[in-house]
């Protein structure tokens, strides 16, 4: 194929942020005394803010006040990870740099809104090495669905067919594979089951991998 663009998602593949926020989530869910919220947090990997409000009110029911807590575990990520701090994921950088010399596009599609994922990479040093950013605000239907990878490809002018997708969640690979494109899977809090390994193309252990992989094609 002829690789013309990769597109990221940012929570858990350009940034270590997924267990920050499942740290936070578990802090919250402490003090008021909300059950099961790891497995929920895993549920919810991926979707976008609206999505992620609705699984939780099906869950703890249509009074779960969703939006105060979700202020308040916000309120805690920030305190541990703004200005900067925020750890990237091993590789990313380099990955990053080797893209940019092999002049393929880059794009980011994150469910996260689109001021955060602004603010995050340019915090990170890594806002200009993308040519696109799309948020999760920014398209109706959240992952799983295909939108997001859509806009990404048709904002970088690229077929899907001839661009990666670089993701962390089950929901990411939904997302990716539905739009047509070539998934890579990095795990990060969930190793992938049978389902999700027939719709990546491969499944790397971390960026340093990825990048050895796209130098052979």
């Amino acid at each position: 194929m002829n690789i013309q663009a990769v597109v990221f998602d940012m929570d858990g593949v350009i940034f270590d942020s997924e267990k920050l926020v499942l740290k936070c989530w578990k802090m919250v869910a402490d003090k008021y005394n909300v059950p099961d919220i790891e497995k929920s947090c895993r549920d919810c990997l991926g979707l976008n803010r609206n999505a992620t409000k609705e699984y939780f009110q099906n869950k703890y029911g249509e009074q779960f006040p969703y939006d105060e807590y979700k202020k308040e575990m916000s309120d805690l990520f920030h305190d541990e990870a703004s200005g900067g701090r925020l750890e990237k994921k091993p590789g990313i950088e380099e990955l990053l740099t080797f893209l940019k010399k092999r002049k393929i596009k880059l794009a980011v599609a994150s469910s996260t809104r689109r001021e955060i994922v602004e603010t995050e990479l340019r915090d990170g040093g890594l806002f200009s090495y993308f040519d696109v950013v799309i948020a999760g605000d920014m398209v109706k239907k959240s992952k799983p669905e295909p939108d997001i990878y859509l806009k990404a490809c048709e904002c970088l002018k690229v077929t899907p067919e001839n661009a990666y997708a670089v993701e962390d969640s089950f929901n990411g690979i939904r997302s990716a594979y539905a739009a047509g494109m070539h998934p890579i899977m990095v795990p990060d809090m969930a190793e992938p089951d049978e389902e999700i390994r027939k719709l990546c193309e491969c499944v790397l252990e971390n960026h340093f991998a990825v990048k050895e992989y796209l130098d052979f094609l």
